[in-house]
């Protein structure tokens, strides 16, 4: 696997969000923590560092919800999962960051997966977070020089918040999430969250941790600079 895995420029300071989250201490004993709000680059910033993130709340379309999963999914950095034929498959492919942010969101929210809930409107807005540097890609190309999947996700100090990944051809979101890990441990990363813990992400290494063990991961992870 050939890989031009290096982050973009350090992000642009963004201003103070106008929103003001609920302290942890009165969040509900529940995933869902709140409503409302925008996807303002200052209030996903904000809430990413409190350990939220934005999903449409599931039969009401136009609330924006703020979730905190009790316990919550992280892949730790040692132990992903890589098989023989996941090695034998990365090959195969080229890993590269940041060349079409835009596209593997798109292709992540393609209307025909089923679940989805990335809209328009996340579309944009993250696209907007792109372009201040806070949110990446990591896209996978075959030998032929087609986008065979990829991921896209937050990153702040040695924290990334992985969002959403596709494949076009097998193997290929695997291959990004190696890529990801590679470049995480090259960075001195710390934490990938990946929100949930479903089957697909236990199979590649995936765990869950209660989420006061989580937001104290996530306080030491944002400390640092992040680059």
């Amino acid at each position: 696997m050939s890989a031009r895995v290096t982050w973009t420029t350090p992000p642009q300071p963004v201003e103070s969000s106008r929103w003001r989250f609920p302290p942890e201490s009165d969040w509900p004993d529940q995933d869902l923590i709140a409503g409302g709000a925008d996807l303002d680059p200052a209030t996903l910033v904000d809430a990413y560092r409190r350990g939220l993130f934005p999903m449409i709340v599931s039969g009401l379309p136009d609330v924006m919800g703020w979730w905190s999963p009790d316990p919550r999914g992280i892949i730790p950095l040692d132990g992903l999962r890589v098989t023989r034929s996941l090695r034998q498959s990365a090959r195969k492919f080229d890993v590269q960051v940041d060349t079409c942010f835009e596209r593997v969101m798109r292709e992540c929210g393609d209307p025909s997966r089923a679940d989805g809930w990335i809209t328009q409107e996340f579309i944009e807005a993250y696209v907007r977070l792109h372009h201040l540097g806070w949110a990446h890609s990591v896209e996978v190309f075959d030998r032929a020089g087609t986008l065979a999947g990829g991921l896209y996700g937050v990153r702040i100090g040695r924290f990334f918040a992985g969002e959403s990944m596709f494949h076009r051809q097998r193997d290929a979101s695997k291959v990004a999430l190696v890529g990801l890990v590679e470049l995480m441990r090259s960075s001195g990363m710390t934490l990938l969250d990946t929100q949930w813990c479903t089957e697909h992400l236990a199979s590649l290494g995936a765990i869950e941790i209660p989420r006061r063990e989580y937001l104290r991961r996530l306080s030491d992870a944002i400390e640092t600079p992040h680059f």
